[in-house]
């Protein structure tokens, strides 16, 4: 595919050189905590993606620290601590966005310039199954309008200006919904990771947008065949395993035969998740700051690096 020209493109040695001398943090058992269904990340992985990755957005954190020092301290005159620099994390269903962004919460804490690394996933702002229902949207879940957007930006609003004791509605893909009375707690980390389908989307007429409240900003990219295959694959796997529990959502599928859980996949994939892709996600992939390419093996071949 043609390569935009706002980007440096890396291929995977050459972004592996930018680790310098970062050292690695990670153990295999550790690794293995993080990895999400069906996403292989190795050591090897670590080492020649994540922690030059992770220099580059340590550099990143630096220099918006220091920028808001410039505002507030030099120029205003009133210094006052800095609030989360936030990490937006795009891309499809079933690309590997979640295992991404909880191995780099890891590498990312264990810099000493920022320990405390917040993760929060836009799962938590999903509107609740009853108001999806009652709006016809169960079957455009993922979909811009499947989220109450006005609650996430009130929440990066918050964070931002540094409020502390913020909480986040916590989602179960095993419930398939917003679980009641149940929140994340966010108090005021060094760091954010942000991460969701839709969260680099220009809504149209909205006076504010999630981007507006990135520091930086990465996409995961793949070949589209190869993403519906990863979904297919997760989804005969969770078929044969968290869909037989009775509290699943997806209970229904359970006795499905391997042939007919592929072809109930593909139509998935094909109706919803497939459309999601390509009408609202893959538009926004060249706004992000950084595009990771994978290959059909889950490796990560490129990496595309904004110019300004």
């Amino acid at each position: 595919m043609q390569k935009p020209a706002q980007y440096l493109v890396f291929d995977r040695a050459d972004w592996a050189a930018l680790r310098a001398n970062t050292p690695m943090s990670l153990s295999d058992a550790e690794l293995a905590a993080l990895r999400g269904v069906n996403e292989p990340v190795s050591v090897a992985d670590v080492a020649e993606v994540y922690l030059p990755l992770s220099r580059l957005l340590n550099l990143y954190v630096l220099a918006a620290r220091s920028l808001k020092n410039v505002v507030e301290g030099a120029f205003l005159g009133r210094p006052s601590a800095s609030p989360p620099c936030v990490i937006a994390v795009a891309g499809s269903v079933a690309v590997g966005k979640s295992t991404l962004a909880r191995v780099l919460q890891a590498v990312l804490a264990r810099w000493p310039d920022h320990p405390r690394v917040a993760l929060v996933t836009t799962d938590g702002f999903l509107h609740p199954t009853r108001v999806l229902e009652a709006r016809g949207l169960m079957r455009r879940k993922g979909f811009p309008e499947s989220y109450d957007l006005r609650a996430m930006i009130d929440f990066l609003t918050a964070l931002k200006t540094g409020e502390p004791g913020l909480r986040v509605p916590v989602y179960s893909h095993e419930a398939y919904d917003i679980v009641p009375d149940a929140f994340q707690p966010i108090d005021r980390p060094d760091v954010v990771i942000f991460e969701g389908l839709n969260v680099l989307q220009a809504v149209s007429g909205a006076a504010a947008v999630a981007s507006d409240y990135f520091d930086f900003s990465i996409y995961l990219d793949a070949e589209t065949e190869a993403i519906e295959q990863w979904f297919v694959d997760r989804f005969l796997l969770l078929q044969r395993t968290a869909f037989q529990r009775p509290t699943s959502y997806f209970r229904h599928y359970k006795d499905l035969t391997p042939e007919g859980a592929d072809a109930v996949a593909r139509d998935i994939w094909r109706q919803i998740n497939l459309p999601n892709l390509r009408d609202n996600i893959l538009p926004t992939r060249e706004r992000a700051r950084l595009v990771i390419r994978k290959d059909a093996a889950h490796a990560v071949t490129e990496i595309w690096l904004r110019r300004t």
